[in-house]
């Protein structure tokens, strides 16, 4: 018997999509008025799936099995016919014999599309050139396909299609289902690893009276009955510290962020997060806990610490280096901010390389920096890699360094150049935390839209005490990129946001 995995050819020219349309719709009809409409199924009682099929081939030989999933091809059109069906485990092949089935039962089979779903109990056993199969007994048509999938060869390759058609993406692109198993193991390892450590999963709101817990212009809504905007949260730090305050010494949140910016390939408007505060704690425990964390998701969902990104071999051995950001400026344009003091003397440096700070940004020296750092530096920072001590400027909610008030005790983690969590030890010094408000409101009165908002509220549970905490948020969906070797987030989101056809 023949198990070939390619379809027949045909001589005769190809239906067009509206002629094929109209054909599948024949078909239901067809069913129909045989009583046999498919939509009226309920429920198959699946027994077993195609991967455990495969796995367990040995012991399963021989056996009867009932299996479900969507037919991907047919070929074969004699007293036979092979077919291949896919389920939530893969692919595994079907044996349609008119001895097995009866000439009837093969009749209705040979009528059935790609696309359609079926049910279908029978033996498990080897094909003569060594396929695990199933020697079908019955076969049930279950839902029937109206449209047809795309072409077998070409398959759905353009992005822009295959991001507003995902549920088709995921049956005819089987390397989609493996990004996003990833993404799931993932988040399982995140709350694995925090919950083992004693940290408390908690939910915060996602509708806000005020933008805070980051510098992002956020989405605006109306709430009807009490007639005001509210904001979606661009952070859910400022209430995760709250919580702290509580008495709550180590809470996480994993959820959803939104931001009113633009989008590329490492930006959508919205995105996950995972933000954990820990009482006592420090950012140096933070660094701790991240690359701890990091690196063992890499160990436990991939089984290496080796792994490609964006065309670079990455190492995520632990024991990732730690420099400031002052140090990484100096390293890469020989730059020493750290031997200046003066706002006019550190902007000059800053032009001296070819930077220049936005008109948003005033003309200082954290903020001269920072620009070095994000336009200069950045670009070169490939194995994973800790930037610390950023400027009091560009980090309003972060605690000062007693060896330094211009810098704080803060980091980023970068790896291929892209930033992968943010953290640092928590600001709880009330009347400093109202100063740095103050400062992002006139920032905001001056046209910065991501500036922050005052949030009073959140100054009075300072002010009851919030012990030396520290603080990290994890960017959710570019640590999947980086597991699933991606290069636009797009491809880890199983529903981006996406342009209107129609705009």
């Amino acid at each position: 018997m023949s198990d070939q995995t390619t379809q027949g050819q045909s001589t005769r020219e190809e239906p067009s999509l509206p002629e094929l349309l109209q054909i599948r719709r024949e078909k239901l009809e067809e069913l129909r008025r045989a009583g046999k409409d498919p939509f009226t199924e309920t429920r198959y009682n699946v027994t077993h799936h195609s991967g455990e099929v495969k796995e367990h081939f040995e012991q399963m030989e021989g056996q009867t099995v009932r299996l479900a999933g969507r037919l991907m091809s047919k070929r074969g059109m004699g007293k036979a016919v092979f077919s291949d069906l896919q389920d939530g485990a893969g692919r595994i092949q079907i044996y349609i014999r008119i001895d097995d089935v009866g000439e009837q039962a093969l009749a209705t089979f040979k009528k059935y599309d790609i696309g359609d779903i079926v049910g279908v109990e029978g033996e498990v056993f080897r094909t003569k050139r060594g396929e695990i199969s199933i020697k079908a007994a019955a076969i049930t048509l279950l839902a029937k396909s109206l449209l047809p999938l795309p072409e077998k060869f070409h398959g759905l390759t353009d992005v822009e299609t295959r991001c507003r058609q995902r549920y088709v993406d995921l049956i005819v692109n089987p390397e989609v289902r493996r990004t996003f198993e990833i993404r799931s193991k993932f988040i399982k390892h995140v709350r694995e690893f925090l919950d083992e450590r004693g940290y408390m999963e908690v939910e915060t709101p996602v509708l806000n009276t005020i933008s805070g817990g980051a510098t992002a212009r956020p989405f605006i809504t109306h709430h009807n009955t009490l007639d005001i905007d509210m904001y979606l949260r661009i952070a859910t730090e400022l209430h995760l510290k709250r919580l702290v305050v509580g008495g709550l010494e180590r809470v996480y949140e994993i959820g959803r962020i939104f931001r009113n910016e633009g989008m590329d390939t490492k930006h959508n408007p919205e995105f996950t997060t995972v933000e954990l505060y820990q009482a006592y704690a420090d950012f140096n425990d933070m660094m701790d806990l991240f690359e701890a964390l990091l690196s063992s998701a890499a160990q436990k969902i991939l089984g290496t610490y080796q792994l490609e990104w964006l065309d670079k071999q990455l190492d995520l051995t632990p024991g990732w280096p730690r420099m400031t950001m002052a140090e990484a400026v100096k390293q890469y344009t020989d730059l020493d901010f750290m031997s200046v003091s003066d706002d006019a003397q550190a902007v000059a440096m800053a032009k001296s390389v070819g930077v220049e700070l936005p008109e948003t940004a005033p003309a200082t020296w954290g903020n001269a920096l920072y620009e070095v750092f994000d336009q200069k530096v950045e670009e070169h920072l490939v194995q994973p890699t800790f930037i610390t001590m950023h400027p009091v400027d560009v980090s309003p909610l972060a605690k000062r360094s007693v060896k330094d008030p211009r810098l704080t005790e803060r980091f980023e983690l970068f790896i291929c150049c892209n930033e992968m969590g943010n953290a640092f030890s928590e600001l709880n010094d009330p009347i400093d935390q109202k100063q740095r408000f103050q400062k992002q409101v006139e920032l905001r009165e001056g046209g910065d839209e991501e500036a922050g908002m005052m949030d009073e509220d959140y100054i009075t549970a300072l002010e009851y005490g919030l012990p030396p905490t520290g603080g990290l948020g994890i960017g959710i969906d570019r640590c999947v990129m980086m597991l699933t070797n991606n290069d636009s987030i797009r491809e880890v989101l199983l529903f981006p946001t996406m342009k209107p056809l129609d705009l």
